[in-house]
């Protein structure tokens, strides 16, 4: 999915979803079916200097409630075990680790960070090896599209069928 050019507009909504002034943000990675941010793309650096792992930061109320949900309900550790299990499911995932580093880099050149030596090799929700946050998982399968974050869309599929959110549907 290409990455869209954050406008003010942009940054008074995500303000609004987060309850805080958003940090970093130098593109939006994936929209509503209504056109506000779902994930929000941030820098590896921040302006104050600090690295900053979660290049997808998932923003929108609905779809960061039900992944707590989710979580709330042991669906990590579900995830996990079926990683343990599961080889081609494992492989997946490596894969999207390796993407979600490529996909930064890209980023870090489109902010002019310049690579950050403070995570590099580090990508987020617990990639490569286990699932430790499907927040940051759902947001990474949100911006590359499907097939690319497997753990991220069994996520957001379960949600979906679970009507804890889709992206088919605004809630806005």
């Amino acid at each position: 999915m290409p990455l869209t050019d954050v406008t003010a507009d942009d940054l008074a909504v995500l303000a609004e979803q987060l309850g805080r002034t958003p940090r970093g943000v130098v593109a939006i990675g994936a929209r509503c079916v209504c056109g506000r941010p779902l994930v929000a793309v941030t820098a590896p650096r921040l302006d104050d200097g600090t690295p900053f792992p979660t290049t997808f930061y998932l923003t929108h109320p609905g779809v960061v409630a039900a992944m707590s949900t989710l979580e709330a309900r042991g669906v990590m550790r579900e995830l996990n075990d079926r990683l343990a299990e599961d080889e081609e499911l494992a492989a997946g995932h490596t894969r999207a680790h390796d993407d979600y580093l490529a996909r930064r880099a890209e980023v870090a050149a489109r902010a002019g960070t310049g690579e950050v030596p403070e995570i590099a090799g580090i990508s987020a929700g617990g990639l490569p090896t286990r699932v430790k946050c499907l927040h940051a998982l759902a947001g990474h399968a949100l911006v590359a599209g499907p097939g690319v974050d497997v753990v991220g869309d069994l996520a957001l599929q379960q949600a979906a069928d679970e009507g804890l959110w889709s992206a088919d549907r605004c809630t806005c």
